[in-house]
């Protein structure tokens, strides 16, 4: 994982999906609130996607699975990935193998892992099974895509501690 420089002690995480506008979003928003809960400072939580269109908003579905669980979307707008936004963090979390070699075409791979394997101890290459990609899903995948990124991201959490993963 990236040390935070010493001008700058802050850890970044950043989430990465396809189009920035479901799965990394919603996992954005939970870790949010999750270190906001924990009292956690020293925390800056970002999200990106590998074919994100800059600008685009969130999926309707993702804002509907946010919004039973009193978290907001509405205000986020998708960032693709590139190298300056990859090299910002300190530990960046995909979402699928595919992610995982984009961010490692751009140099990020020492500090990327599948969320699914981080979440498991597992980081460091091993893949275990992708979180599905609800987009175009009814609102029960959106739903249980959100339930299953709360439980990894409350797992990346645990393990990140409120030092943060360093």
């Amino acid at each position: 994982m990236n040390k935070p420089s010493k001008a700058d002690n802050s850890f970044r995480l950043l989430f990465v999906c396809t189009g920035n506008t479901c799965r990394s979003p919603m996992a954005e928003v939970i870790a949010r609130s999750e270190i906001k809960e924990r009292g956690w400072d020293g925390f800056e939580v970002r999200s990106a996607g590998i074919g994100a269109f800059d600008g685009d908003i969130a999926s309707g579905g993702a804002l509907r699975a946010v919004v039973e669980h009193n978290l907001d979307l509405s205000g986020h707008r998708a960032t693709l990935l590139t190298r300056e936004v990859a090299n910002w963090a300190n530990l960046i979390l995909v979402m699928s193998a595919t992610h995982f070699m984009s961010v490692t075409e751009l140099g990020a791979g020492e500090v990327s892992s599948l969320i699914t394997s981080f979440a498991d101890g597992r980081e460091g290459g091993v893949m275990l099974e992708s979180v599905p990609d609800p987009a175009g899903g009814t609102e029960e995948e959106y739903s249980e895509t959100f339930e299953l990124i709360r439980d990894l991201v409350d797992k990346v959490l645990q393990r990140i501690g409120p030092l943060g993963y360093r």
